[in-house]
């Protein structure tokens, strides 16, 4: 398995794996040809320096997982460096084999480079199994989030 950043022959893939669940086929729009409104916002993410949208592949170099991470400046903690984990899929054929834990441990690697003082993440309260799988790599429910969709 290798981990390498995303580029834009693998959106296809990356948007199929945000698709491929419960909540992600209510949100997502995969088909072919893939909505030129997803190679914008790729285009967007692969511009800002803050932003680092990255895959996990295998031996034949399929698109087998995905996350995004976002570094947060800010004030608070002397002007701290935040990471930020996002739309993390690993295609269903592929689960419970590890890759999961392993684009983790190279976000949190990665964090650590970019001198981020902690990681953060949320989670859908849809999915139970998620909360699990992220307690079991040490992350700890310390805050309430909220949200207010436009």
């Amino acid at each position: 398995m290798k981990i390498r950043k995303a580029n834009r022959k693998d959106i296809p893939e990356i948007v199929q794996l945000l698709s491929n669940d419960k909540l992600g086929k209510l949100r997502e729009d995969y088909r072919e040809p893939l909505p030129e409104k997803y190679y914008d916002a790729f285009d967007a993410i692969s511009q800002d320096h803050n932003q680092e949208l990255v895959i996990i592949e295998d031996d034949t170099q399929k698109v087998v997982g995905t996350l995004q991470l976002t570094f947060i400046p800010y004030l608070t903690y002397q002007g701290g460096i935040r990471a930020q984990i996002e739309a993390v899929r690993v295609h269903e054929n592929y689960r419970s084999k590890g890759i999961g834990k392993q684009l983790f441990e190279w976000a949190i690697q990665r964090a650590r480079q970019k001198g981020a003082h902690v990681v953060q993440l949320t989670t859908d309260k849809k999915r139970p199994e998620a909360f699990k799988f992220y307690e079991n790599l040490g992350f700890k429910t310390s805050h309430e989030g909220m949200k207010l969709h436009l």
